[in-house]
């Protein structure tokens, strides 16, 4: 069944989050296989059944959200994108290769790790009608995320020799790799890359897609609204249809939730997360290890005194890891030792905590003729406790003789303007859970813009040896020598991991069967 939008009703209630659509009835979901070729498409008298229309509310970026998820900065565009197009795969610990096929049914790679070979899986269709081909596939990867600004996506650029990449009939994509590389499934498998019909240039509503649904509504800023897509591949959605709201504030994302407005909160602050704990018609669903999202400060080694390792290592003695875990995050946190991708298997864990030491920090600046040093750390809410780390950052810095101040932009601005972010001497981040090496690999090596001047060939070339090395205990190896690297003359200061705290409605199901919890696709939920 096709639910119809009204569209100034919808566009009305925006980011207010207004009053809820009608929903049919439904039954919780069942464990659907993780096969999407299984063809299962539900309908009357199956089970679970097909019904209503969920609606979710994110953190959005305002007047800068757009359809051009490769070129869009804010986490409800990548959520947007993932409900109206088909991936290519996502990150699964529990699978064969390490991932779940989505649009592509496997991936061979050659015995000298030169070329992937990219399956893709028959009878896919487009909104339109027509089939998914391995030139869609082909266009998606090297026109449109090739030429990404956002470090995401360059980093099939980054792997895969994407002017080289050819066709091989209708259901194969041969892609040769720039260099030696084992890890190829879990770079094009993170859950990001998505495909879009061949010959596309812009992104407007009524575009072909081969997601779980179809976009019928967007206002940025405002929301979006779909419908079931009954074509969709595999799994056809138990929902009818999806709203997407922009919801700036996590107090509000968390009224409109316990108000019944809306169905699934997601990324609340810790603050508003403890205000649902006892809330009978609420559920908190925090995400859990390795899917924890690092939150960091960045040094510019570009500008002074960040070029110096001592300022570098100095910072990262001031601040107080256990204090941010207790205060932003009510213990609920994991403190973090200046790396990312904690809780993969190739995050150097053996390496030893660094410690809080602000008067060792207090030496080095004085060392290194930085003390009194002036630095403004600019940061925003892109995540909760983003700004309140900021804060405590900067008192820390204070007691180690930073004159130190915090800027904070509004919601969904910070990473807007991207080349003006990555010239900040110092600015607030975040990583998505993504295993260590490819993370490096995607916003570290090779001067990347997000690197922050970090520019260590030595480490580039360790990295690319341990990606290029098909022994695990080698790989693993090399990974954590590169890493102790970067732990040693690093310019990340990275205190906190914490988990999305989402947040939904009784009888709410299947959303984390998507598996990628921070931008879920929503094609498995259901309502009750």
């Amino acid at each position: 069944m096709s639910r119809q939008f009204d569209r100034r009703t919808f566009l009305r209630r925006g980011a207010a989050g207004a009053a809820a659509l009608a929903v049919g009835p439904g039954l919780l979901a069942a464990c659907s296989t993780d096969e999407p070729g299984s063809g299962r498409k539900p309908g009357p008298g199956s089970s679970p059944r097909s019904g209503g229309t969920l609606r979710a509310a994110f953190v959005g970026g305002g007047a800068s959200e757009t359809l051009d998820f490769f070129n869009g900065p804010s986490a409800l565009d990548l959520v947007r994108a993932r409900a109206w197009h088909g991936t290519l795969g996502n990150l699964d610990p529990s699978g064969p290769d390490g991932v779940r096929y989505g649009v592509l049914k496997g991936i061979d790679l050659s015995a000298d790790l030169s070329t992937y070979t990219l399956h893709v899986r028959p009878g896919v269709r487009f909104t339109d009608g027509s089939e998914l081909t391995s030139a869609d596939i082909l266009h998606s990867l090297s026109v449109l995320a090739g030429k990404s600004m956002l470090p995401v996506y360059r980093l099939a650029a980054a792997n895969f020799d994407l002017a080289r990449a050819k066709a091989d009939g209708d259901l194969k994509v041969v892609l040769p790799t720039l260099r030696p590389i084992a890890d190829g499934r879990m770079i094009l498998c993170q859950g990001n890359f998505l495909v879009v019909k061949d010959g596309t240039k812009t992104f407007r509503k009524g575009m072909p897609s081969c997601g779980p649904f179809r976009l019928t509504e967007f206002t940025a800023g405002q929301g979006s609204a779909f419908e079931r897509f009954d074509d969709h591949y595999g799994n056809v959605p138990h929902l009818d249809g999806l709203e997407l709201r922009s919801i700036a504030d996590s107090t509000a994302r968390a009224g409109a939730l316990t108000s019944g407005e809306i169905d699934f909160a997601h990324d609340l602050s810790p603050v508003t997360a403890r205000t649902l704990a006892d809330d009978a018609k609420v559920r908190l669903v925090p995400t859990k290890s390795p899917y924890l999202v690092g939150l960091s400060f960045q040094m510019n080694m570009s500008v002074e005194p960040f070029d110096d390792p001592r300022v570098r290592e100095a910072f990262k003695l001031a601040v107080d890891r256990e204090a941010m875990v207790k205060t932003v995050f009510y213990g609920d946190a994991e403190i973090g030792n200046d790396l990312p991708s904690m809780g993969f298997p190739d995050y150097a864990e053996s390496l030893p905590q660094r410690a809080h030491d602000p008067a060792r920090a207090r030496e080095l600046l004085k060392e290194a003729g930085a003390d009194g040093m002036k630095v403004r750390l600019t940061t925003g809410p892109e995540t909760p406790g983003m700004v309140e780390m900021a804060t405590l950052f900067v008192e820390d810095l204070k007691k180690a003789g930073v004159q130190a101040s915090v800027r904070e932009l509004p919601a969904g601005q910070l990473y807007a303007d991207f080349a003006t972010y990555a010239a900040l001497p110092l600015a607030g981040s975040y990583q998505m859970p993504i295993p260590a090496l490819s993370t490096y690999q995607m916003s570290t090596a090779g001067g990347s813009p997000s690197a922050f001047g970090w520019k260590e060939s030595e480490t580039d070339t360790l990295v690319a040896r341990a990606r290029a090395e098909s022994d695990r205990s080698k790989a693993k190896q090399l990974g954590t020598q590169a890493q102790r690297t970067r732990w040693e003359e690093g310019n990340q200061v990275l205190p906190v991991f914490k988990p999305n705290l989402n947040a939904q409605a009784e009888g709410v199901s299947g959303i984390r069967d998507d598996l990628f919890e921070q931008f879920p696709g929503f094609s498995q939920a259901s309502l009750a």
